[in-house]
């Protein structure tokens, strides 16, 4: 196994200096933030364009710094309500295996994502039809699709789950498809199911694994109930009670879930997702946040 994490964190920052970083501060590997250039958007960035893709230039940074590139990441909704925007959506997927494939990465991660006018039946049966032709293309490059278990309920209008993956009873459904997991035990906590429990089955479909914490506050849930605030939200992910950490400032036992994935055979990348608002907001404090996940994680990985 190794340890990695999200460039999505550093959007200003190139993929030449991100990795120059990473490596000097004990990382292995990095997931790479892949989205089209989309504004100023939240937890997005381009540190690979399929488009200006140059994998010759890119395979040499990474052995230059001795780094592995274990995903190319683009998560957005697939489902989308909009069909213009699915449609936009649905080909940078396709462009991102192409890309994976060139740049010999195993792994393109996304979400399945919602349409929150239409229910969950229907959404899985749309979801069958618009994966297929994805699922197609990866296995014919050699590529596995992995989709984060993020509940996404900002992109629902009540905060209801806007991505079809956030519990075991979606992950089986989407792997009769052909796709995998990226494991976030983050997610699972808020959401009130257990992340050993969830995740020891069906490690053999965890292609990826996010590292993320997460800090629960059930006096301020007593208040808003599960979905979070509903009256005033200005924040369409701020639930009031609940917030992402950087592994070791939370409550998800690290050792437990490193110790479930090696059991169940995973070798891959246990990759920092920093969504942290205390050690977020600024370039020092993020890096300062990611030397922290390291300083939990890294003691838990053999070497």
């Amino acid at each position: 196994m190794k340890l990695g994490f999200l460039t999505a964190c550093l959007p200003d920052r190139s993929l030449t200096e991100i990795a120059q970083w990473a490596a000097e501060n004990g990382y292995e590997a990095l997931e790479v933030a892949a989205w089209p250039a989309l504004g100023d958007r939240p937890f997005t960035a381009t540190h690979i364009d399929p488009g200006t893709l140059n994998p010759d230039e890119i395979g040499e940074l990474f052995q230059r710094h001795g780094l592995a590139l274990s995903s190319l990441a683009f998560y957005d909704n697939n489902l989308h309500p909009d069909p213009t925007e699915r449609a936009a959506v649905n080909e940078h997927v396709l462009k991102l295996i192409d890309a994976a494939a060139a740049l010999k990465v195993p792994t393109v991660g996304t979400f399945v994502g919602r349409d929150p006018g239409r229910s969950v039946a229907e959404n899985l049966a749309e979801a069958e039809k618009v994966f297929a032709p994805l699922v197609d293309r990866a296995g014919e490059k050699g590529v596995k699709i992995v989709i984060e278990n993020c509940v996404m309920e900002g992109w629902h209008p009540d905060g209801y789950p806007g991505n079809l993956a956030y519990s075991p009873e979606l992950w089986e459904w989407m792997f009769d498809l052909g796709l995998y997991l990226n494991y976030d035990p983050s997610h699972l906590v808020w959401m009130g199911i257990d992340p050993i429990e969830a995740l020891t089955p069906y490690v053999g479909r965890v292609a990826h694994a996010q590292a993320k914490d997460i800090q629960l506050f059930p006096e301020k849930r007593n208040r808003y109930g599960w979905p979070g605030r509903a009256v005033v939200r200005e924040d369409p992910w701020d639930v009031g009670w609940w917030r992402y950490r950087v592994p070791g400032l939370g409550q998800v036992d690290w050792s437990a879930v490193v110790d479930t994935l090696y059991e169940g055979g995973f070798d891959g990348v246990l990759s920092v997702e920093h969504e942290d608002p205390v050690w977020g907001g600024t370039e020092e404090k993020i890096k300062t946040g990611l030397q922290v996940a390291h300083r939990t994680l890294r003691p838990l990985i053999v070497a």
